[in-house]
């Protein structure tokens, strides 16, 4: 009879890293626990901002933003509009001779020109002087040699109408309708057309018109 032949080695030495494998993980392990979140801090009762103090807090903000608007309108007079001398300009128009030149004077303080513009062109030329009235509303007082079917039009519009007059010393002015808002006073005559036009009271357009000489 033959011997019976030994089992192989390997066979037991390979069974022992599985056993070691299935030591290093076992089967009843399970993940770890996520942390719960954390509830949202909140301020003591005592630090929390009261109404009262909010509003404190805005009058910090809002007092010296209203003492610097009352130096700006009471000592740097913010709220005049911004005046020009328009002496140059007339200066201009009269020197070129195109027109006689009315000239506004004895308008009070309350009275301000805010523009001032001589322009030539194919037809005429035209001397512009823009006003602020005491209302504060914006004038137009136009001078011009361009012929008053031309410009009537063009300042009043086409649809403006004659709806009284006014005496002055430079001579009779018309009364109009101009566009929405608007009225007009004009004078007339074969040398040149006057203009005073703005949304403004009848008596401020008339007190321009008596004040020019």
């Amino acid at each position: 009879m033959e011997p019976a032949s030994p089992a192989p080695a390997n066979s037991a030495a390979s069974a022992k890293p599985e056993a070691a494998g299935s030591a290093a993980l076992p089967n009843d392990a399970s993940p770890a626990p996520e942390p719960e979140p954390q509830a949202p801090v909140r301020l003591a009762r005592g630090s929390e901002r009261s109404p009262r103090d909010m509003a404190m807090s805005l009058a910090v903000l809002l007092i010296p933003i209203a003492l610097l608007l009352t130096f700006y309108r009471l000592v740097l007079d913010g709220d005049k509009p911004i005046a020009i001398d328009p002496a140059p300009t007339v200066q201009e128009a009269q020197q070129s001779k195109l027109f006689p030149v009315l000239v506004a004077q004895g308008l009070g303080d309350d009275w301000h020109t805010s523009s001032a513009t001589f322009r030539r062109a194919e037809n005429g030329a035209t001397l512009r002087i823009g006003y602020v009235d005491p209302d504060q509303d914006p004038i137009q007082l136009v001078q011009s040699n361009v012929p008053a079917a031309t410009l009537l039009p063009q300042e009043l519009s086409k649809d403006a109408e004659p709806i009284g007059n006014f005496r002055a010393q430079t001579g009779v002015w018309r009364l109009y309708n101009a566009r929405p808002g608007e009225r007009a006073l004009v004078l007339a005559d074969q040398s040149r057309t006057v203009v005073i036009v703005g949304k403004t009271d009848t008596d401020n357009l008339e007190s321009l018109a008596g004040a020019l000489r």
